[in-house]
């Protein structure tokens, strides 16, 4: 479902805190209930009708102005206490009418349920007392006082055996451990004449094993914490000391007040030598919880007590008044009988059956002394037969059980309230039968799914778990847990309730109860069913001279107790299933000829906290009762789904869907839509059944009354299915629009970010390319000056004498100053004077040696020391000109700044080899 919506629509006009009964929630569904409750349970009403129920919820903390003896008189006195606010002095009353009614049944009874620590107890206190305030009204004070008398017992009976039967568990400081049944016995005049009292599987085992943070009973902390100096020396209980049996010590709680228990025992006429008789025994009973034993290196020898254990050994056996040595032979040694003259054996116990056998005797000595008290009480409240004609029945029972260890106690527990939830859906489904009856609606239509499939599993004939349990306690051998498991699950395998863990390491089962499934350890299970009792401790106890266990254990019992079976026994054994089932049938027997009311009492958070409401359970019953309006605001969208042929009258659902009349025009204008919502249920259906379903399994069809839809389970779950199909469609398409919208602009933006991009590059690539300009202009620059540079230094490298060589030319040549300049600028470009030097034209025959001499650099001497070799006047070019060396010549090199100037290139005819040596080619030479 989806939570948001759902509380919209269960929203109402009324406030959730002012809604008396939560049949007025349109529609009852677990939010609602849960939403009711919680509203109302912050604004401190605590009661709530629903329908046949009465809900209270634990408030956590003391009103003493909502009990008080003022409020029961005004319930008891109003004409119609049922127009009151919800409380449970409104259940009390309306019981306590149904007597004075004399209709049939007469008899009345309350079943109080709820988990541990919901306020069973509390209520059932309550009740308690308001039938001692509204039904004593004795003609004189004789009768009154006596009448008062056997009220102030009935209400002393509890604080007694809760002292005795309750105990502090992880989620309950006052925890109802055992079941019981609580009979007010009225005459004929309706005054509470007496009561008697029934239990039902005491929790034996708290005795000697307590889950851990939990407590033993409140008894044993009582007299440990309330006893007076003598006591404690009489009890042997010092100030401080320790015992493996009372956990917890340092816990004060207010269920430890030693003296309300000790004064309502004297009201029960329980006198002060028996109570501390009674306390002497408890104590003993502690101290038998501190021998612990050694185990015995020679399996032929039996196990002895610790050495900090033998005193605990003394002092038992005193408190207990049996002798020492029997005390400690009867746990240290098995006796066994066998063969047809039952020869005695005696064969020494290892040290686990030691502590069991410890544990044993003291389970026994407490669940007789338990049932005394009870059967004490009994004689003391109850009314001679004659006395009473009517009677209110109060049944305070386990709430439903799951633990991490589950074993028999929770399977006898949830057992009874299977039991108890198929007692209470009859008696519903009674009531509802008049509800449609008003909404002129028939009943036969309605098809419960009831529990009766785990009954089936658990008690059913021939074969269920408690049959197999029972048949392996009848058969002579040892359980086996793996092979308990292995039994049940292949035996029922075919029923839908069993089911089994596979990752389980511990062998177990598990039964899907109405509450929810519980997985149950088969260790131990055989054993705890056959509650053995060895014969040689029941014995012992018969020898005790201690007079209260003289009482509890008579030498010739007048009923026979349950013992170990022997090998040649083939008695049948009567096992805890086999009393449980059958003092659980008899309560359902008194149950039926009764007219039942039922109090669900509701555990508002674990933690004990006042205004602190956790939604954890609350039971899901009967049919869901929703208005014309809410349904189709709800189911309106259901229309979706409805074929475009619509199916008209042909509709399977629409001759059972609207009366033909409406008598209110909103009605009439709801009614074609409720029309449009029954034609879609074919489509939900068929869209709901499996291949295999055949066309008849459809669910229960809804049917709609004059102001409410009437739907169960099954129909409602397939009306939300299809509300989820319809809203997951629309989902759907939303979710396509808006992948379509998002591709759209994915799309836009990724052609959006292209174009940046390539702007980006574009932009990128001129600025590239105008630095590339840039750094090519200076480049082009730097050659440009570099080349000069080159051009500049390869001439001056190539001119080998100075302007002032000429300077000192021949005194013999005479110049003129223009000869001079002229023979300068040869100088300057001595190729260019050797052009000139060749030519036949234009320079007289001195010049043209002068020039010679001069672009040659000759050195100044003779004439004969060189020779000249011109051209005739007929050839063209310079043939050779050689000079003679004049003493020695020095070279000096330096690197040129030209590149590969030291790369010598290939030959050819045109190179200038050597120092002094230039040829000339005349025939290849450029004119200018």
């Amino acid at each position: 479902y989806l939570r948001e919506d759902l509380q919209e629509f269960l929203d109402g006009e009324v406030l959730l805190y002012q809604l008396d009964d939560l049949t007025r929630v349109n529609p009852v569904t677990l939010e609602t209930v849960l939403r009711c409750l919680q509203a109302r349970y912050m604004a401190d009403r605590f009661y709530t009708n629903a329908g046949c129920t009465l809900v209270a919820l634990n408030p956590f903390k003391p009103i003493p102005q909502l009990y008080s003896p003022e409020l029961m008189r005004e319930y008891h006195a109003a004409p119609q206490p049922q127009k009151l606010k919800p409380h449970v002095f409104t259940v009390g009353e309306q019981t306590y009418r149904n007597v004075k009614s004399l209709i049939e049944p007469v008899n009345q009874s309350i079943v109080v349920s709820g988990e541990s620590g919901a306020g069973k107890t509390w209520t059932s206190r309550c009740l308690m007392k308001f039938y001692a305030v509204v039904a004593a009204s004795p003609a004189s004070w004789e009768t009154h006082k006596i009448a008062e008398r056997i009220e102030q017992r009935i209400l002393n009976s509890n604080p007694v055996m809760e002292a005795f039967g309750n105990a502090c568990t992880l989620r309950n400081n006052n925890s109802s451990r055992f079941g019981k049944f609580i009979q007010l016995q009225l005459n004929r005049a309706q005054q509470m004449t007496g009561a008697a009292v029934q239990t039902y599987l005491l929790e034996k085992t708290r005795v000697a094993c307590q889950a851990s943070s939990e407590r033993n009973f409140h008894i044993f902390y009582q007299i440990c914490k309330g006893a007076s100096e003598d006591e404690r020396l009489q009890w042997h209980l010092p100030e401080g000391a320790a015992f493996s049996w009372l956990p917890n010590p340092e816990r004060s709680l207010e269920e430890d007040c030693f003296e309300v228990t000790r004064e309502a025992m004297l009201h029960l006429g329980i006198d002060t030598p028996t109570q501390n008789n009674i306390f002497k025994v408890l104590a003993g009973l502690l101290h038998l919880g501190n021998i612990q034993f050694a185990a015995s290196e020679d399996e032929a020898q039996p196990c002895q007590p610790m050495d900090d254990a033998k005193c605990s050994v003394r002092t038992a056996s005193l408190l207990l008044g049996l002798p020492e040595d029997v005390l400690l032979e009867t746990v240290q040694i098995r006796t066994i009988r066998a063969g047809r003259q039952q020869q005695v054996f005696r064969k020494p116990c290892p040290r686990a059956e030691c502590d069991t056998r410890r544990d044993c005797l003291a389970k026994l000595i407490y669940a007789r002394l338990f049932d005394w008290l009870v059967s004490v009480i009994n004689s003391s409240i109850c009314a001679d037969t004659d006395s009473w004609t009517t009677f209110i029945g109060l049944l305070d029972v386990y709430g439903f059980e799951s633990f991490p260890d589950n074993s028999l106690e929770q399977l006898c527990i949830n057992y009874a309230n299977e039991k108890l939830q198929q007692h209470f859906v009859a008696h519903y489904l009674r009531a509802q039968q008049e509800e449609y009856a008003v909404e002129g609606l028939e009943w036969s239509f309605v098809n419960y799914q009831d529990n009766q499939a785990c009954l089936d599993l658990i008690e059913g004939s021939p074969i269920s778990i408690c049959s197999l349990i029972n048949e392996e306690c009848r058969l002579n051998r040892p359980s086996s847990a793996a092979q308990l498991q292995t039994r049940i699950e292949t035996a029922l395998a075919g029923s839908p309730c069993l089911g089994h863990n596979k990752l389980s390491r511990e062998p177990s089962f598990i039964v899907v109860h109405y509450a929810g499934p519980v997985r149950y350890h088969t260790a131990g299970l055989v054993e705890k069913n056959k509650d053995p009792v060895p014969p040689e401790l029941t014995r012992l106890l018969q020898q005790s001279q201690d007079p209260l266990l003289m009482g509890l254990f008579p030498t010739n019992p007048k009923e026979k107790t349950q013992e170990e079976p022997s090998g040649q026994s083939r008695n049948p054994v009567l096992t805890v299933v086999s009393k449980f089932k059958a003092s659980l049938e008899q309560l359902l027997q008194v149950l039926h000829s009764t007219t039942p009311h039922y109090i669900r009492c509701i555990k508002p958070n674990s933690q004990g906290q006042a205004q602190t409401f956790v939604q954890e359970e609350v039971i899901n019953t009967g049919p869901k009762l929703i208005s014309h309006q809410n349904f189709v605001e709800r189911y309106k969208l259901l229309r979706r789904l409805r074929p475009h042929t619509s199916s008209g009258p042909h509709s399977p659902y629409t001759a059972k869907g609207l009366p033909e009349w409406c008598p209110h025009s909103e009605e009439a204008m709801l009614e074609p839509l409720i029309q449009d919502i029954l034609h879609t249920l074919p489509v939900l259906t068929q869209a709901a059944a499996t291949p295999g379903d055949s066309a008849e399994a459809m669910p229960a069809p809804m049917h709609c009354g004059r102001t409410k839809v009437f739907i169960t389970d099954s129909m409602l779950e397939l009306l939300e299915c299809g509300r989820a199909q319809v809203l997951e469609q629309c989902a759907r398409c939303i979710q396509g629009g808006w992948r379509r919208h998002r591709h759209r602009e994915q799309a836009r933006q990724r052609r959006a970010a292209m174009l940046i991009q390539a702007a980006i590059r574009s932009w990128l690539t001129r600025k590239h390319i105008q630095r590339l300009h840039a750094a090519a202009t200076v480049i082009k620059h730097a050659w440009q000056k570099w080349r000069i540079r080159m051009a500049y230094l390869a001439a001056k490298e190539l001119d080998g004498v100075e302007e002032k060589h000429f300077s000192q030319a021949p005194c013999s040549l005479s110049t003129s100053p223009l000869q001079t300049r002229f023979l300068e600028a040869i100088i300057r470009l001595w190729p260019l004077g050797l052009v000139l030097a060749n030519t036949a034209m234009g320079v007289s025959s001195f010049q043209r040696k002068l020039v010679v001499w001069a672009c040659l650099h000759l050195p100044r001497g003779s004439p004969s020391s060189y020779s000249v070799q011109t051209a005739q006047q007929d050839q063209a070019g310079v043939t050779s000109i050689r000079a003679l060396p004049q003493g020695s010549i020095k070279f000096h090199c330096r690197k040129s700044p030209l590149r590969y100037a030291d790369i010598c290139p290939e030959p050819s005819p045109y190179s200038v080899t050597g120092f002094n040596q230039i040829l000339l080619e005349r025939h290849r030479l450029i004119h200018m």
